[in-house]
């Protein structure tokens, strides 16, 4: 990655305050989430790593609604997921991945949601992850959300996504190259 686009990676430390706020009203608000976690370490290491820092605004400016869900004992690293009740609204109406994008001839897309991962410097839920979500709260009850996809699948032109419906979650295939206005990809972050 060269200089510049590094630079375009971090925020003042006045933008800096809106999603740590953010996230720590969340933090507080949903304790169930990260039982035994403390604020003032996440925020510590949020404050140390301004590149994380700058993507966690990025799920917080597309609507994700970033939350701590975890934390990893043998690398130290916190995990957040994108909280929001339904998918994202910043990131709906994407495509798969940039293949899928490119093979439409017609009516494309703005976006993929790998691209879009890629460039807020994140990952997209894997299944088990999604599942993992699920177990918090109530997600995608209205919308579903794309999932990183296994390379068999994908190599055979399609993508799952999940969303959450009659107490259940429901992993699904679909053309890589759809979309659609209620889908979008929810993501991870470990700091």
């Amino acid at each position: 990655m060269n200089n510049t686009r590094r630079n375009k990676r971090k925020l003042s430390p006045e933008q800096s305050e809106k999603p740590l706020r953010a996230v720590k009203a969340r933090f507080e608000k949903n304790k169930n989430r990260h039982k035994g976690l403390e604020w003032a370490k996440v925020q510590a290491k949020l404050e140390a790593n301004t590149e994380k820092l700058w993507s966690l605004n990025e799920m917080e400016r597309t609507g994700g609604e970033p939350g701590v869900v975890g934390h990893d004992k043998k690398t130290g690293e916190y995990i957040f997921y994108d909280c929001s009740a339904e998918s994202p609204k910043g990131r709906r109406s994407v495509c798969y991945d940039r293949e899928a994008l490119e093979s439409r001839k017609e009516h494309k897309p703005k976006n993929n949601a790998i691209d879009m991962a890629a460039a807020m410097g994140i990952e997209i839920l894997s299944e088990e992850q999604y599942r993992e979500l699920q177990k918090l709260g109530d997600f995608d009850t209205k919308t579903s959300s794309w999932l990183k996809t296994p390379s068999d699948i994908r190599e055979l032109g399609g993508a799952i996504f999940a969303d959450f419906r009659y107490g259940n979650v429901f992993v699904y295939h679909n053309g890589a190259e759809s979309y659609y206005a209620a889908r979008a990809f929810r993501g991870s972050l470990r700091v």
